[in-house]
């Protein structure tokens, strides 16, 4: 896990033990950082990008660790036009930018099953946050790279565009229902926690709680 950017941004390398291959979800930031940190892992080729969600902090270093690595990169169908053309979905209001953006190779839209790196990603609609947002499920791993759904004790806002809470509300009790509790989730911000530890304390999921 890399921490980049202003707004502290989770970026995840994704490999078998000292695996030269490797899948880099969420590149925010720090483009020069995250690649230099390929190289000293020893990380001499990237399967894949992978891409929850792509509001500004999650997709700032996509085109330049595209163009470093040749990776392909996945984006949630949805949201591959926010990708495209970044700069017109960042308020003008905040003092970020501009990015490059970049005309993905491949689109996901929950469902998918992806064999990169010698791993399955299996890919999971969970939509509240922003409209096409998913999560990747390491198959066989209990692990869960769950952009901005579910953070340690938060969740995601649903206050921008796109977002809706009852939406994130279900995406989460999918999580919840589908995945063990001892799930490890690697979020976008903040740090790891387990898909059990926050549905015993999250205080967000009251709501659930109680249906």
């Amino acid at each position: 896990m890399y921490t980049v950017g202003p707004v502290q941004e989770n970026c995840f390398f994704v490999r078998r033990p000292d695996a030269d291959t490797a899948v880099v979800v969420d590149p925010g930031d720090e483009a020069p950082r995250l690649i230099e940190a390929l190289g000293a892992l020893g990380i001499g080729t990237v399967a894949a990008i992978l891409i929850t969600l792509t509001h500004f902090d999650h997709v700032g270093a996509v085109k330049a660790l595209h163009d470093a690595t040749g990776a392909p990169v996945y984006v949630p169908k949805l949201e591959r036009e926010m990708l495209a053309n970044i700069n017109a979905y960042v308020p003008a209001s905040l003092p970020f930018g501009p990015f490059e953006g970049h005309k993905a190779e491949h689109t996901v839209t929950g469902g998918d099953v992806l064999e990169l790196a010698g791993l399955t990603f299996d890919v999971r609609l969970t939509p509240g946050h922003s409209i096409g947002h998913v999560t990747y499920a390491v198959r066989g791993e209990d692990a869960l790279l769950s952009g901005d759904v579910l953070f340690a004790g938060s969740v995601g806002r649903t206050d921008l565009p796109g977002g809706d809470w009852q939406t994130l509300l279900g995406s989460i009790e999918a999580l919840l229902t589908e995945f063990p509790a001892e799930s490890v989730v690697y979020p976008g911000h903040m740090g790891i926690t387990t898909l059990g530890q926050e549905q015993a304390t999250n205080p967000f999921l009251r709501e659930l709680a109680a249906r």
